[in-house]
Order: C-alpha cells, then sequence, then structure tokens
C-alpha cells in the first residue's frame, strides 16, 4: 500500500506535533509531504530536517496566505491537516475542498466563519470534510452511517477548564497564568483561553451544526470534568451512545487519517476504566461563563454573526494574554461587538471578510493601549 501523502498547516503546533507523533509510527501509511509553521522558523528546520517534506513554508509574514494555499493544493498531498488558528486558515480550507483533498479539520474557525462557504467548496471540488476536534470525532464515530433525521440530539463535553467550580468574581480577575493551567488537556495558548471562557466550545457547536446538519436546539453541551466522554449521540428511540477515550488528540487524528478505517495503534495509551474512576457531570454555570451562550446566538443570528463573534474574541484574548484585558473583560468587548456588528450581512466571503476586519477594528477601539 502506498503511503498517503499528508500536508500539516500548523506543523510546530500540539496538533501538528501529535500528527507528525501519528505519522512517524506509521511510515507504510502516511508521509509528510507538506509542512508550514506561523513564526517558528527555528522549529520548522528541524522538523524538514527530520521529515523531509516536498514543501514548507512560514504562514506569519509577507506572503503567508499564498504559503498555506500552496501547501493545502500540494499535488503530493492526499490529506491536509488544516491546524492553523484563527480565521486565517478559512482560505486553505476552501482550497485544499476544491481541490478535492481529505481535509482533517482541526481549524474550526473555518466553519464558524465560513460554514456555508465549505460545504459548497466540497460539494464542488469532492474534497471531504473530517473532523479533527475530539468532540467532533466523537459524534462522528458515535454515528456511524445513521442518517442525521435519526439523530435526536447531540451532547458535546466541556472540560470547564481551570474555573469551573471557581466563585464569578474569581473568574473575572483570573490571571493569564492560571488560565493557561487546563487541568486535562495541553493546548495552544488562545485555545486555552478560550476552554477557560467556553468561548471554544461554542464554536464547536457551530461547526455541529453544520458538519451534522442539526438543528440548533438539537445541539447541547455539559460540563464533564474528567474529559473522557467527548460527545454523546442521543437517537429518536431513546438509544445513547458515547464515544470515550483518554485526552489526547492523536487518537482523532488517526481517525481523521483513515475513517471510517480504523488502524491499530499502540503508542496512543489505552482507556482503563478502573484506573479512571468516576465520570461525572455538571450542568453549563452561563451566568460565569456568558461566552457560550453568545457564541451560540450570535451565529443563529445568521449572516456574518458567527464570524463577527470568533473575530471580536480572536482579538480580545491576544489582548488579554497581553496584560491589556482582563480575563472578564473578554467577554465583555466580545459582547459590545456582537451587539454592534453582529448583524452585518455574511453570503459572501468578502462580506464575511469585511466584517472580520470590522470587528477586529472595534475591539482594538475598546481595549486601552
Amino acid at each position: 500500500m502506498t503511503a498517503r501523502g499528508v500536508a500539516i498547516l500548523g506543523a510546530t503546533g500540539s496538533i501538528g506535533t501529535s500528527a507528525l507523533n501519528v505519522i512517524t509510527r506509521h511510515p507504510d501509511r502516511f508521509r509528510a509531504v507538506a509542512l508550514t509553521a506561523h513564526a517558528n522558523g527555528a522549529a520548522l528546520g528541524e522538523l524538514v530536517k527530520r521529515h523531509a517534506p516536498a514543501f514548507s513554508g512560514l504562514s506569519g509574514g509577507d506572503g503567508g496566505a499564498d504559503v498555506l494555499l500552496a501547501a493545502a493544493t500540494h499535488p503530493d498531498a492526499d490529506i491536509v491537516l488544516n491546524a492553523v488558528v484563527g480565521a486565517a486558515g478559512l482560505d486553505a480550507t476552501l482550497a485544499a475542498l476544491e481541490a478535492g483533498k481529505r481535509v482533517a479539520l482541526a481549524n474550526k474557525e473555518s466553519l464558524v466563519v465560513g460554514g456555508q462557504l465549505v460545504l459548497e467548496a466540497a460539494r464542488r471540488g469532492g474534497g471531504t470534510l473530517v473532523p479533527v476536534d475530539s468532540e467532533h470525532s466523537a459524534i462522528l464515530q458515535a454515528m456511524g452511517a445513521a442518517p442525521a433525521s435519526s439523530v435526536r440530539r447531540l451532547v458535546l463535553t466541556a472540560s470547564g477548564g481551570p474555573f469551573r467550580a471557581s466563585p464569578a468574581e474569581v473568574v473575572r480577575t483570573a490571571s493569564v497564568q492560571d488560565t493557561l493551567r487546563h487541568p486535562t488537556w495541553s493546548m495552544g495558548r488562545k485555545i486555552t483561553v478560550d476552554s477557560a471562557t467556553l468561548a471554544n466550545k461554542s464554536l464547536e457547536v457551530i461547526e455541529a451544526h453544520y458538519l451534522f446538519d442539526l438543528p440548533w436546539e438539537s445541539i447541547d453541551v455539559v460540563v464533564h470534568p474528567q474529559s473522557i466522554v467527548h460527545s454523546f449521540v442521543e437517537f429518536v428511540d431513546g438509544s445513547v451512545v458515547a464515544q470515550l477515550g483518554i485526552p489526547s488528540m492523536e487518537l482523532p487524528i488517526l481517525y481523521a487519517f483513515t475513517h471510517p478505517e480504523r488502524l491499530a495503534d499502540m503508542g496512543i495509551p489505552r482507556y482503563d476504566p478502573v484506573a479512571a474512576g468516576s465520570l461525572t457531570f455538571e450542568a453549563v454555570r452561563h451566568d460565569v461563563f456568558p461566552m457560550l451562550a453568545m457564541g451560540i446566538a450570535a451565529a443563529r443570528r445568521g449572516g456574518a454573526g458567527a464570524a463577527v463573534f470568533n473575530a471580536a474574541n480572536e482579538v480580545a484574548v491576544s489582548h488579554f494574554l497581553a496584560g491589556r484585558l482582563s480575563f472578564g473583560g473578554i467577554s465583555d468587548v466580545v459582547g459590545e461587538t456582537v451587539d454592534m456588528l453582529g448583524s452585518l450581512a455574511g453570503m459572501t466571503r468578502q462580506e464575511l471578510l469585511d466584517a472580520d476586519q470590522r470587528a477586529r477594528a472595534h475591539v482594538e477601539g475598546l481595549v486601552p493601549c
């Protein structure tokens, strides 16, 4: 069997590193043919020495968009893992799908910002979209070949982040250091902050809406601190199927590469139910974590609502990480931006990009220098 070529957009991040671990364990099945990084040239150089891809490049400077597009459409790439952070990943997803590639999607913003555009690109080019997020991979596995009409409800699980049980006043003034101490997952800084605010879960609900063609009211979220159950699917007959596994991104990455097949991999630790102990579930504290409902409401408005929410959140999080905005200030400025710009048109790529830029500029105007 010829090894399938894999392009990894965001190869030096946590998802990219996990993907390269998977590829290294299965050299007969996969080979890295294109690698990109945002700005870490030294780390990318080491990966190029180790994996000898046909193409590599940095996407963080001038011409960065061209680097992502070249990797996403590389002729040797059968699979494109899009692990770029933020809305910058949208065009690469569109290009890969139109080129007929399998897109292993870790860049949830592609669907959040341009859900219909992404689905249309897949139809035009014949590409396929397979989710990498553990929650959506779990839904894909639990649904199997069942049609959407047989599903009553999806239940996405959230770890609750580092402030799951903290008082509201503690959460609003949380430090960057405390925010980045995620209890169960090792992720990049931006997504770790999003996990703490539950903005990440709102993006995942939006993503699930497009991936599985289910109405908003059929998608719920519960807090599951152990991060063992990755999602539930409730069928119309009342049966509920869940997918379980230890919190490792290598498992959903491998499944995204092989779906609908499964490939034996002894490098992924096995789930031991006795060692794992009790599994618990809690309701979301929406009063303490308003970003979850805010993002879903923005998306339900249609148009550019989700794009505005996402852009505002990206900028707000960058200011929080830089010490210019409090943790509680993230939801304040995002909420004000969505109220102001959430009804902008978003039928075309250009309208969505314009809304994205207006939202970013609006947040910049709200945050003191």
